[in-house]
């Protein structure tokens, strides 16, 4: 965990140089002339990092978002707001609001300060609430994820041999090697008029938006698709098992989440395509607060998901494994997918 530095102190490397040499008088006064300038070049530097701090609000409210048991979440809330009221010094309050949409509006009329966004979420509170983009999670070792499309329908999507992981779950045209999308654009193209399809959920990055727009480009016209949005994205896996779609979408790999009930859900859903990466979820601050608060606030988490409390408490409140910087750059693909087919006020 960080602790943000106070005001540093430069009397004792001053009084150490200046007792110096004490063997040779001469020098030990040109060296205490010297310190006593050093000491008066200092002081504005410690008047300056003082009033960093004078327009610092007195108290931040972090505003998180429903994911999974609400006992579970809340008390993830509190710790990593404990953490940043112990770093910063100053009231750190945590709140979990209603959806991405309300968590948005409390960050737009400053009732919010900052904010635990999916992707498609951190682009609609840039633009809509002036929010910067300060921290990017982490899962499995990576930045990004991505659409998997599911079929039982493997003589059709299938263009190579189906494969099996040691956990006989299924795969063809070399999704089971990859890390990372896109991949099986051919299988892609053989989606046509009349499929149907299983979408997860009109603001869903990974479960609609994005392999919808990539499903565009490679030349489907998705509005003669015979889809529904399956509400959930082991919903949309499960509509695959059961045959009521020929093909399903969800994020990678989703069939886990049904595996309890459908035991056999690995072999029979194969995964035969992935869609472009997609930058993983992060945490966004209002862009009108100090910008020395911002860098405190990010130097805190960053060093705080380092640390094996950190990564405990991260892995708690959203399966988060690590953090970095934010970088808007790796928001384009969300925000043209969004641009294309957005729907809605959702994260």
């Amino acid at each position: 965990m960080i602790r943000k530095a106070t005001v540093a102190l430069t009397a004792l490397a001053l009084f150490t140089t200046a007792c110096g040499g004490t063997d040779e008088p001469d020098d030990a006064a040109e060296t205490t002339e010297e310190s006593t300038d050093e000491t008066a070049e200092d002081e504005p530097a410690d008047e300056e990092e003082t009033d960093d701090r004078a327009d610092w609000p007195d108290e931040l409210v972090f505003g998180f978002v429903p994911s999974r048991e609400a006992d579970q979440l809340v008390d993830s809330a509190d710790a990593l707001a404990a953490v940043l009221n112990e770093a910063l010094d100053i009231e750190v309050e945590s709140f979990v609001s209603q959806d991405y949409a309300a968590l948005t509006e409390a960050m737009a009329s400053g009732q919010a300060d900052i904010g635990a966004f999916g992707p498609l979420g951190v682009v609609r509170a840039i633009d809509n609430a002036g929010v910067e983009f300060i921290l990017q999670s982490s899962r499995f070792g990576s930045f990004t994820y991505h659409t998997q499309y599911m079929t039982t329908n493997t003589d059709k999507y299938c263009l190579d041999e189906v494969v099996t992981d040691e956990d006989g779950f299924s795969y063809c045209n070399g999704t089971l090697d990859a890390t990372e999308g896109p991949i099986g654009d051919e299988a892609i193209e053989l989606i046509e008029a009349g499929t149907t399809l299983a979408y997860v959920d009109p603001t869903s990055t990974s479960g609609y938006l994005i392999p919808a727009l990539q499903m565009i480009e490679n030349g489907i016209d998705i509005d003669a698709l015979e889809s529904g949005f399956s509400g959930g994205h082991d919903a949309s896996v499960i509509s695959v098992y059961d045959g009521d779609v020929e093909v399903g979408l969800s994020f990678d790999d989703a069939r886990g989440t049904v595996l309890e009930q459908l035991p056999d859900v690995g072999e029979r859903v194969v995964v035969f395509a992935y869609s472009n990466e997609i930058p993983n979820d992060g945490f966004v601050i209002r862009g009108d607060l100090p910008q020395s608060l911002k860098d405190a606030v990010q130097a805190a988490m960053l060093a705080y998901a380092e640390t094996e409390e950190g990564v405990q408490v991260l892995t708690d409140l959203y399966e988060i494994e690590g953090l970095r910087a934010g970088d808007d750059a790796v928001l384009e693909v969300v925000r043209r997918a969004d641009a294309e087919l957005g729907d809605g006020f959702e994260g």
